[in-house]
């Protein structure tokens, strides 16, 4: 049994990327077939990297965009834990789970910009296999259910970000 206490968080950035409607980009996670399958994009921030420009890396690794500028960052650090169940398993068993920085962009481009199949032409492993634009509002309902506290943080801290696209 793995002592959870013993266990650090996983230091990631989530994104919200928004379009000219206020919607969100929401990805259908790579083979996973339970209905909770959709989320944001995120990823790991390696050592001595700064949490903006990992956002961007990640933003390009998981989906080809580009053209976007930041509208926001959450004022803290967003948390959550892994389920019992797969504490000691995901992450390679080194983390209880994962502390988030999550920032809001503004999505100039054209959906063909879009490509989670073969983001980055082809350069970086596809995280989803397909994608669509959603409410911020019903995010937390799309996630997993360990993660949907983080989610519901998420959707306070970028809650009126729609409003200016009305």
């Amino acid at each position: 049994m793995v002592d959870r206490e013993s266990l650090p968080y996983r230091d990631c950035v989530g994104l919200a990327i928004f379009n000219g409607r206020g919607e969100v980009f929401v990805g259908h996670r790579k083979g996973i077939t339970d209905e909770h399958a959709w989320q944001m994009p995120q990823g790991g921030i390696d050592e001595g990297e700064d949490p903006l420009r990992c956002a961007m890396r990640e933003l390009y690794e998981e989906t080809s965009v580009t053209s976007v500028s930041l509208l926001a960052e959450a004022p803290e650090w967003i948390y959550y834990d892994l389920p019992d169940d797969t504490l000691g398993v995901a992450f390679k068993g080194k983390y209880r789970g994962q502390r988030q920085r999550w920032f809001a962009f503004a999505f100039h481009g054209d959906d063909s910009e879009i490509d989670v199949l073969t983001p980055g032409g082809g350069k970086h492993k596809a995280e989803f296999d397909g994608w669509r634009w959603e409410k911020l509002s019903r995010t937390p309902a799309l996630i997993v259910p360990f993660k949907r506290p983080a989610y519901e943080k998420v959707v306070e801290a970028f809650g009126d970000i729609p409003q200016r696209f009305a």
